[in-house]
């Protein structure tokens, strides 16, 4: 039985989210919960293999898509679930959220294929599907992330692309957040750094996973 708090946080390449997620686990930790920091692709050693390659090699978007479940199989029987069950709280940069926004929306792939493979590799014992409890996703502006992509490090496969792919993955964040609308909190992200911390920790507090007096 889970007894943890799973939370993920997403958004496109330059939106911030990364930024955010330490005062998010800084909060819990006030509280005394102990955490678990982690992304995808990643968070074990084979997913970080894998990762390197989605983020690297050229490969067709269906290649694509199976390492990215491949990773997230692997991150979840060997990080997320065992985590959960222990009482702790998850942290994770990008979920399931990321893959349809990416390799559906932004690589056009089929969105039905997608939805097997998320059935096959988050499948719990009782039907349910592992979902986070909540997914934080820091809306923005397409353009204004490519500005500030623009100063960023060395771009890789997906931070290289042009802003028309941003603007599918933009759409298909959107798309999902309207279709599970009781599980996101939509932030939004081209605010100063301080009011969007803020409206993340408000919203942590207003679904009942952070209790207030730690925002």
């Amino acid at each position: 039985m889970q007894t943890g708090i799973f939370i993920s946080f997403e958004g496109i390449d330059g939106a911030g989210k990364s930024s955010h997620l330490q005062a998010v686990a800084d909060a819990f930790r006030l509280q005394g919960k102990t955490l678990v920091q982690t992304r995808e692709p990643g968070g074990t050693a084979l997913a970080e293999k894998l990762r390197e390659l989605v983020l690297h090699d050229a490969m067709d978007p269906l290649c694509e898509a199976l390492l990215v479940f491949a990773a997230r199989r692997d991150h979840l029987q060997q990080v997320i679930e065992p985590a959960l069950a222990r009482g702790e709280v998850v942290l994770c940069d990008r979920f399931t959220d990321a893959t349809f926004a990416y390799q559906g929306g932004g690589r056009g792939f089929d969105l039905q294929v997608l939805s097997q493979l998320e059935q096959w590799v988050q499948a719990l014992p009782d039907g349910r599907l592992r979902q986070p409890d909540l997914t934080v996703w820091f809306e923005i502006n397409p353009a204004v992330a490519a500005q500030r992509l623009a100063a960023a490090r060395v771009p890789d496969r997906f931070e290289s692309q042009p802003q028309t792919f941003f603007q599918l993955v933009h759409e298909a964040y959107e798309a999902r957040a309207r279709a599970e609308a009781q599980r996101f909190a939509r932030i939004a992200a081209d605010a100063p750094m301080e009011a969007v911390r803020q409206a993340v920790l408000n919203a942590l507090s207003a679904s009942g996973l952070l209790q207030a007096e730690a925002t």
